[in-house]
């Protein structure tokens, strides 16, 4: 490595380590925290001061207006999902219809269904108070704070795998726009591994980490309305719409009469998928009170209190991915594959894993790790689908003090601060490291 290139590298540490000083000692919103480790690495790294704005600038704006319809669209479904009582009345009808033993099982399916469209944050508001008061409700037998959480760690397992792995969640579909991914293929290798890795963080790791665990009453809210939930028939249908549609274009891409079918094209676009869904979920869940006003300022000031502070946070990823890209940090890693034998999708991994420890975010290390990995795949010609997998798995790895899923987990679950490392944060490393074993080793299939 030249001297340039030492002094890349340590710009970019600098900038990392700023931010997540501000975010987490000096409590700065991701979003300020983030920008101002983007400039530290520009100006570190010898870029002018106004090529780092422009650079900031740009990354921002690819960012959210891109992923941002996504962000948006499925909230706004989170929303409505979430207000009607449809995600409620599917988790609940589901666990009815199995036993006490069979009920870890239900879960981990149930959050992998209501899981897909939506953020990692509004499915854990939308799953957690049910599943925990369905554990409330399980036969008191032995270690009960033990068998509720048997009952609770399948649900985080679906909804941590979907997020890192299966598009269309932002952080994988982002991840497939940046690396030129194909996206059905993405998605059908994503389910693939997805599943095992959900059953192994969930239902078997619980069984070895949840002994001796202690719980306190959680402090859940929901929102009180007089909605009457619609039929679950009609709420699975919403869940599943979008991930029919892009399944849909994409499947159809492989028959010879319809590869060409504007249609089918148009149907495999996430943002059209999301409208879609969107449009049919607003008189399908709510009725003839879809026109109250009171409905909709629920739907949509729940929806807008959301999407700001996700898309502010993701957009300053963009800026320092941006950053980064601009100062020549892909193409040094691209460089070090080459002359070093270094597997691709090994490097997307451990770089997802160091911006997720210091960022705290798994979409921001996805963002950051695609931009700063574009080089490296077109130099070593690795598959991109299983590069984007690859970096998903290392964006979850070990949440810990700066993940604000962190703390969500913790007050719904009502575990102490130790006890949330010991259950939730081994968990997503489990997903991440078995995510990592589970793509080299489909690597050498396809």
């Amino acid at each position: 490595m030249t001297g340039g290139d030492i002094r890349l590298v340590f710009a970019a540490l600098a900038g990392i380590g700023l931010a997540i000083i501000l975010i987490v000692r000096g409590r700065l919103h991701p979003f300020i925290g983030l920008l101002c480790g983007a400039f530290t690495v520009g100006l570190l790294a010898g870029l002018p001061l106004a090529e780092t704005a422009k650079a900031v600038q740009k990354g921002v704006g690819d960012i959210v207006g891109g992923t941002g319809l996504v962000v948006a669209l499925g909230l706004s479904l989170g929303a409505m999902l979430h207000l009607s009582g449809a995600a409620a009345s599917l988790a609940t009808g589901a666990l009815r219809l199995t036993g006490p033993k069979a009920a870890p099982w239900a879960t981990l399916v149930i959050a992998i269904v209501i899981g897909l469209p939506l953020f990692f944050e509004t499915g854990l508001v939308l799953l957690l108070p049910i599943v925990v008061a369905a554990a409330k409700a399980l036969p008191d037998e032995g270690d009960r704070d033990a068998a509720k959480l048997r009952l609770i760690m399948p649900a985080l397992a679906g909804l941590g795998v979907v997020h890192a792995l299966v598009p269309p969640h932002p952080g994988p579909l982002l991840a497939v726009a940046a690396l030129n991914a194909n996206l059905g293929l993405t998605m059908l290798y994503g389910v693939i591994i997805a599943i095992p890795i959900a059953i192994l963080a969930g239902p078997v790791l619980a069984r070895f980490v949840t002994p001796g665990v202690k719980l306190t009453e959680p402090v859940l809210s929901d929102p009180v309305n007089d909605l009457e939930p619609p039929p679950r028939a009609i709420s699975l249908f919403i869940v599943l719409l979008p991930i029919v549609l892009i399944a849909a274009g994409e499947l159809g891409k492989l028959v010879p009469g319809l590869k060409d079918a504007a249609w089918l094209a148009a149907a495999s676009n996430p943002v059209l998928a999301l409208l879609v869904t969107n449009l049919f979920a607003l008189p399908l869940l709510f009725g003839r009170r879809l026109n109250e006003k009171a409905i909709q300022d629920s739907i949509w000031s729940e929806m807008m209190a959301s999407a700001g502070a996700i898309l502010l946070a993701i957009g300053a990823g963009g800026a320092l991915k941006q950053v980064l890209v601009t100062a020549g940090l892909s193409d040094l890693l691209a460089r070090l594959v080459m002359m070093y034998a270094i597997s691709p999708l090994l490097l997307g991994w451990l770089v997802a894993v160091g911006i997720r420890l210091a960022a705290g975010s798994a979409t921001v290390a996805t963002i950051t790790a695609v931009g700063i990995m574009s080089g490296v795949v077109a130099a070593s010609g690795a598959s991109p689908e299983l590069v984007v997998l690859a970096i998903g798995a290392g964006s979850v790895f070990f949440s810990h003090v700066n993940d604000p899923g962190f703390w969500l987990v913790k007050g719904y679950v009502g575990t102490s601060t130790a006890d949330t490392f010991r259950t939730w944060s081994m968990l997503e490393t489990v997903i991440s490291v078995a995510g990592l074993a589970m793509v080299v080793g489909l690597s050498y299939i396809v």
